[in-house]
């Protein structure tokens, strides 16, 4: 199934290929810093390219998927389960439906909209009953009684989301190589 071109990805990763930096921070698991370094060079035109909610969804999307091949963390993105959309599942539907303990899900609304936020967390609840693993990536500040990550330039907490993958992935068991030792 070959994915449609996006220009909010297409500038993301042209500017990841492009970057003298990043390589480096790779191969030094500093990624944090990726993604403070994306955020500080790439936010402001991303946001000028669509809606914010959506713009910074594409953004998170597509950097995460980025990072978590490049810290060989096992994961699926964009699966459809029980007619429900996942954007991301840690590590993947099969664990998912044999020990939700071990599975995480990483849901990023298009919207900042707090019905439509619970809503999909409310979907989501359906599939994965562990609650405490349904994370939310959103592009401000809003209470939506989940653990949360907000990208953007203030407050930017998303920097801190692969850490907390890895660190859920090797408390799960799940990431038997245990790339990241945190």
């Amino acid at each position: 199934m070959e994915e449609e071109s996006n220009p909010i990805k297409d500038y993301l990763f042209e500017y990841i290929t492009k970057s003298e930096i990043i390589p480096n921070l790779i191969s030094e698991k500093k990624f944090d810093e990726i993604i403070e370094n994306v955020t500080a060079n790439c936010y402001d035109k991303i946001i000028s390219m669509g809606k914010k909610d959506e713009s910074v969804g594409i953004l998170a999307t597509g950097l995460l998927h980025y990072l978590l091949t490049n810290t060989l963390i096992t994961s699926q993105r964009k699966i459809e389960y029980d007619g429900i959309e996942i954007d991301i599942v840690v590590p993947d539907i099969k664990t998912l439906e044999k020990d939700p303990k071990k599975t995480l899900l990483i849901c990023i609304p298009k919207s900042s909209d707090p019905k439509v936020i619970n809503d999909k967390i409310l979907q989501l609840e359906k599939i994965q009953t562990e609650k405490e693993n349904i994370w939310i990536v959103l592009s401000e500040n809003i209470p939506v009684g989940r653990k949360s990550f907000i990208l953007s330039k203030e407050n930017n907490t998303f920097s801190k989301i692969v850490f907390e993958i890895a660190k859920f992935s090797n408390v799960g068991g799940s990431n038997k190589f245990k790339i990241l030792r945190i």
